[in-house]
């Protein structure tokens, strides 16, 4: 049965609000599941089931699936929808907490609307229980941001890439999805590191000086900081002498552990 067949049959129809675009590739799930490397004993998250196509698939592989929909009305039909290894939570991904539902070492699973790409990414890359491993289906675009490397990296790239090293597995098509988004998207791999770029408690401090820094991406960096962080530019220069770092340069041209030892030298 097609996806609108099915949402017809079960009453219910794409909303824009929640950019709601269901897969349909039916070769898709299986290579996401096995990308993820997900086996008997996993247990996964799985965030935006849709009509459960992939959470089928990774309930085959899996010992438990916990699939959060933030459509109440989506979530009230899924358990028809999947075997009995998977639990569906009517939840917003942005509040729900793992560690109320997992006691031990989980995986993420998401095709994220691109809308919450972002918040989703970071928000589990910084939580308290963190996830093993995240793959996640995203616009291409934003796929390309987060692997960039030197030269190209934004704060997106440098916020990811410094708390796990992230790989494009393959980009999908628009026709891979109902209703037809208007472009390409990217399953990406996301490994957090055995130990984050700087302290777990020190990260937000750590982003609040990477983002100050790509304030005018496009100016040097000793122009940039200084308007993101507010400061005179004499007392960023100074902050860049110390940090060994060349005020001309520009934000998006930084290594990560370049903009770790500035962030020392900062006070972090």
């Amino acid at each position: 049965m097609s996806p609108a067949a099915l949402l017809r049959q079960l009453g219910l129809r794409p909303r824009k609000r929640f950019s709601q675009s269901f897969l349909i590739d039916p070769g898709l799930p299986e290579v996401i599941a096995s990308a993820a490397d997900v086996g008997p004993t996993d247990e996964v998250l799985e965030i935006g089931p849709g009509l459960g196509i992939l959470t089928r698939a990774l309930a085959r592989r899996a010992a438990r699936v916990v699939a959060v929909e933030l459509d109440r009305d989506l979530a009230g039909v899924l358990p028809r929808l999947v075997p009995g290894n998977v639990v569906i939570l009517a939840a917003d991904a942005l509040d729900f907490a793992p560690a109320e539902h997992f006691a031990g070492p989980y995986k993420l699973v998401a095709n994220l609307p691109y809308n919450v790409t972002t918040p989703v990414i970071l928000r589990y890359l910084d939580g308290v229980h963190r996830p093993s491993l995240l793959m996640v289906m995203v616009q291409k675009e934003v796929a390309e941001r987060i692997v960039a490397g030197s030269g190209r990296r934004s704060y997106l790239a440098v916020a990811v890439q410094s708390a796990a090293s992230p790989r494009m597995v393959r980009v999908v098509p628009p026709g891979a999805f109902f209703p037809r988004p208007k472009v390409d998207s990217a399953v990406l791999r996301l490994e957090p590191r055995a130990a984050g770029l700087v302290p777990d408690d020190r990260r937000a401090a750590f982003l609040k000086l990477v983002q100050a820094g790509f304030a005018q991406p496009r100016k040097q960096l000793a122009n940039s900081l200084a308007q993101g962080l507010d400061r005179p530019k004499s007392d960023v220069l100074e902050l860049l002498i110390r940090a060994g770092i060349l005020a001309e340069r520009r934000p998006q041209d930084l290594e990560l552990d370049e903009w770790r030892v500035l962030f020392e030298q900062d006070g972090g």
